[in-house]
């Protein structure tokens, strides 16, 4: 986390760097240490992400306060949330090739600006149409714009060691939101009313705005600094226009590769066996065996916890091992617990359930680095917007698991058929995993030369 700041003569390299000082003024001088500015750039993007997880948590606690207050259907709700998920996962592609152009700065405050003045409009809406344009497609915009793929242009540009750890942290910041916000806003709906809660997440996102605009800044030849761990000053890369036209052509080169598509599927199975079934049915699931619906949203609320250790320890390990081995082995163990999830649902919580609770926490996001890592192995300059494409998957697999899973319980009168789907779909996805092979595209500038095959790209260890 510290460099070593010397008053000897750096050297100068790049148009940003610092002029050296007369040999004469430095001789002797003491060594100080000081925290790089990467750093305070990562908790920078890390408050952004918190904040915009916060978002997330709305729509369920907001559902019962409009259906009483303007007799609206879930399903009619249930279309601006629909919305929002989906311009979640098309937007981040498109948000990182913003911030190749217009930088990650100026992107990131217009995100903050967009899901405020969403969220404060939402709060005069009168009509169904207007909470699809104020939440679903104002808010969805906002936290497109600040998802993982925000979080991998990150820490693509700052960090060259230590990348997977950032990763795990910067990607469990939003669930980390989740967590922070929600007992209060639930608590300021009981007592208030769903507007001053609303009113909150707006206030806090204009909050980080002006943080976002003082710290992070787009790259570090912007501050005359080299990139954490880089032993050669990184000259900014000019911008590069055709957003819209960038983003297309990015996805229409990765879809040309093998690795595109085995990294998609697997990320869309994640997204089915995560947001898909656990966010969206554990609680009914649940239910069906004799548990209380708060107990169950407690534990649900508590592999959330543990995500935020899990994705943190993931990066960690991606730093160390072969990302594609690490995908296999937390696939692998995610359909175990999948399969005997029915054996351990009970009217109360039991040892068992406990331990689900833990390790599927532990698992949930663990996905999300090795993800990165190997999206940036492949497609290096592009890899942030190739892997905003891949979670789109993501978040195609879990809609898809949310709407089948509903129609599975009604068709068979339990989840059981589900978790054992599920679990086996996570046995593909293992095997996939390991298959991932290939040599680095061309385009871009990827991590290592591009003829290197992947299978050297990742240490071992």
């Amino acid at each position: 986390m510290e460099e070593e700041t010397t008053t000897g003569n750096p050297e100068p390299s790049g148009p940003h760097a610092a002029r050296p000082l007369p040999s004469s003024a430095t001789e002797g001088a003491p060594v100080r240490r000081t925290v790089h500015r990467a750093w305070w750039v990562a908790g920078a993007a890390a408050l952004a992400i918190v904040v915009a997880g916060a978002f997330s948590t709305m729509p369920g606690i907001l559902q019962g306060p409009l259906q009483q207050e303007f007799h609206w259907s879930r399903g009619t709700i249930g279309v601006a949330s629909a919305l929002n998920m989906v311009l979640y996962g098309l937007t981040a592609p498109f948000a990182a090739a913003l911030m190749d152009r217009f930088g990650i700065r100026r992107v990131v405050v217009v995100a903050l600006s967009t899901v405020a003045a969403g969220s404060l409009l939402t709060t005069v809406m009168t009509a169904p149409w207007q909470f699809t344009l104020f939440w679903g497609f104002l808010v969805g915009l906002g936290t497109g714009s600040m998802a993982m793929a925000f979080g991998a242009t990150v820490t693509n540009r700052w960090f060259t060691t230590r990348r997977g750890l950032v990763t795990g942290i910067l990607s469990s910041g939003s669930v980390f939101g989740q967590m922070v916000f929600l007992p209060a806003l639930s608590w300021t709906i009981d007592h208030y009313d769903w507007r001053p809660a609303l009113v909150t997440l707006a206030l806090a996102a204009l909050a980080v705005a002006p943080v976002i605009w003082l710290v992070l800044r787009d790259h570090p030849a912007d501050v005359g600094q080299r990139p954490y761990g880089s032993s050669e000053f990184v000259p900014k890369p000019a911008p590069v226009g055709g957003v819209a036209r960038r983003t297309l052509t990015v996805l229409r080169d990765a879809s040309r590769t093998a690795p595109f598509w085995l990294l998609a599927g697997a990320f869309a199975i994640c997204g089915a066996t995560t947001n898909g079934i656990m966010w969206t049915h554990f609680t009914p699931a649940a239910h069906d065996h004799g548990m209380t619906v708060t107990t169950a949203s407690t534990l649900l609320a508590l592999i959330g916890v543990f995500n935020v250790a899990g994705t943190i320890a993931s990066g960690w390990l991606t730093d160390r091992k072969d990302a594609r081995r690490l995908l296999a082995v937390f696939f692998a163990l995610r359909g175990v617990l999948l399969v005997l999830l029915p054996l351990m649902m009970a009217a109360t919580v039991n040892p068992a359930m406990m331990i689900f609770v833990v390790a599927f926490g532990l698992l949930d996001l663990a996905t999300v680095p090795p993800v990165i890592a190997l999206c940036r192995t492949f497609y290096g300059d592009d890899s942030a917007i190739v892997f905003g494409w891949v979670n789109a998957a993501h978040q195609v697999g879990a809609a898809l698991a949310a709407f089948l899973g509903g129609i599975a319980r009604d068709a068979f009168g339990t989840y059981d058929p589900v978790w054992l789907v599920l679990g086996a779909a996570c046995a593909v996805a293992a095997l996939v995993s390991l298959t991932i092979r290939g040599n680095a595209v061309r385009r871009g500038t990827p991590d290592r030369t591009a003829a290197e095959p992947v299978e050297s790209a990742h240490p071992r260890g």
